[in-house]
């Protein structure tokens, strides 16, 4: 166990490699956004489930599909939310949308049925994936290439920070269990969500799109109409809707496989949990021991990790070593079975540990490739492609974990090793390619 000493030159490391981060302005404002608005997050993930189930009276059925409909909501809005901060302001978008998606959580503490509840999920959720999406098209534009992953990666560290404290913060109400508790808890997440949106008005000109050539008649000095004006404005348009995501297959590709890897956020978040209670000999309580492990890990090694990884050939790599990382801890998870309490716990410190490293590497190296093998000109498309292929893959894990590991024990797990390390190696074969096509 480490001393108070050491926890607390830990906190002033973290402290300072963080500071130093917020030099970028537009950096700052992204990072005092996301640090208030995921606290509310965190306060409303807390408490989601059980509020639907023991205060508004939903079956666990029921909650299933207001939670599974709003992630459905929002693979749609991650494409939208990208598509339309190619079109208009990105900063004011993503304040727009926060915004509204923060009162939209604020309103959950009136849902007193399955179809409110229902409205709510869907609108919150669809608000908050457009936030998202625009979010990414600001970093896109607004950094350095070797830039844009750092700050993504400052970013998740504020957000597993923020978000941790939230929960801590959703616990008042779980302790104290009344409807009343519970609403307000929720309110109040809601509104710290709305607040977070407010830093980003601070965000300049600079991260929106250029602007685009206006079509119609061109006249010129003297009144006449400039043919050539005019079609050299409809050429500009023709390219423009010509560099759609939709149009490159490598891009697509990319999504698709990353989308992928993206279902190691339901191992960790339903079947780790549901084979400790299942499988193993090891207390319930492991499965918050873990949470922690992972929320520490992320704070500490994600920024590091992400360095480099906007170099193609490198992001690859790291994804690739992602890969490897999740096909241990998948077997490590399944070897955890029916053993003696101790040796359960160990192995699934174990396999954890190798679980939070892939996901920290496969974020950094998905980052990198998404920037890089986008084209600049529709950033904002080409990231709400990118997630929207991330919002397809965190709403089929459920469903996969399921059908293999859950259902089929070690042989369950030995097939979705097989599919992450399949998806790893694809995306690490398309940024081979695309690293040996732009030497």
């Amino acid at each position: 166990m480490s001393s108070p000493a050491s926890e607390t030159a830990e906190k002033r490391w973290l402290r300072a490699r963080i500071s130093a981060s917020l030099t970028d302005p537009v950096l700052n404002a992204l990072v005092a956004a996301v640090a208030v608005s995921r606290i509310g997050r965190g306060v409303f993930l807390a408490v989601t489930v059980l509020f639907f189930t023991q205060i508004v009276g939903l079956s666990a059925g029921e909650a299933a599909i207001v939670l599974a409909v709003s992630s459905g909501c929002g693979v749609v809005a991650s494409f939208l939310g990208g598509w339309l901060a190619d079109r208009w302001s990105a900063r004011r978008l993503t304040f727009g949308f926060e915004a509204l998606g923060g009162l939209l959580l604020a309103a959950y503490a009136f849902a007193g049925d399955f179809t409110s509840a229902l409205l709510l999920a869907s609108l919150s959720g669809f608000f908050d994936s457009m936030g998202h999406s625009a979010r990414s098209a600001i970093i896109a534009r607004g950094f350095a290439p070797e830039r844009r992953v750092h700050a993504r990666a400052v970013l998740r560290t504020v957000t597993n920070l923020s978000i941790a404290l939230g929960s801590a913060i959703g616990a008042i109400a779980l302790a104290l269990g009344t409807p009343e508790a519970y609403r307000a808890v929720i309110a109040v997440a809601g509104l710290l969500c709305a607040v977070g949106s407010l830093p980003l008005l601070r965000l300049t000109a600079d991260v929106d799109a250029p602007a685009r050539t206006r079509l119609g008649p061109q006249v010129t000095e003297t009144g006449s109409i400039d043919t050539a004006a005019a079609a050299t404005a409809l050429a500009e348009r023709k390219d423009w809707a010509q560099r759609s995501p939709w149009r490159d297959p490598q891009y697509l590709a990319l999504t698709a496989l990353t989308g992928i890897f993206a279902m190691q956020f339901g191992v960790f978040e339903l079947g780790v949990p549901l084979w400790i209670t299942r499988e193993t000999t090891a207390p319930e309580v492991m499965v918050a021991v873990l949470l922690i492990v992972n929320t520490v890990l992320v704070v500490m090694f994600q920024v590091r990790a992400s360095r480099g990884t906007h170099d193609v050939r490198t992001a690859g790599r790291v994804t690739l070593i992602a890969g490897g990382l999740i096909v241990i801890a998948c077997l490590v998870y399944a070897l955890a079975a029916g053993l003696p309490v101790w040796a359960a716990i160990v192995l699934l410190l174990i396999a954890t540990i190798a679980y939070t490293f892939a996901e920290i590497l496969s974020q950094a190296g998905g980052w990198g490739l998404s920037f890089e093998l986008a084209d600049a000109k529709r950033a904002g498309a080409y990231q709400g492609v990118f997630g929207m292929g991330f919002s397809l893959g965190a709403l089929a894990a459920p469903l996969v974990v399921n059908a293999t590991a859950i259902t089929y024990g070690f042989f369950g797990w030995v097939v979705l090793a097989a599919i992450f390390l399949a998806a790893a190696s694809g995306t690490w074969l398309i940024a081979r390619r695309a690293a040996a096509v732009s030497a």
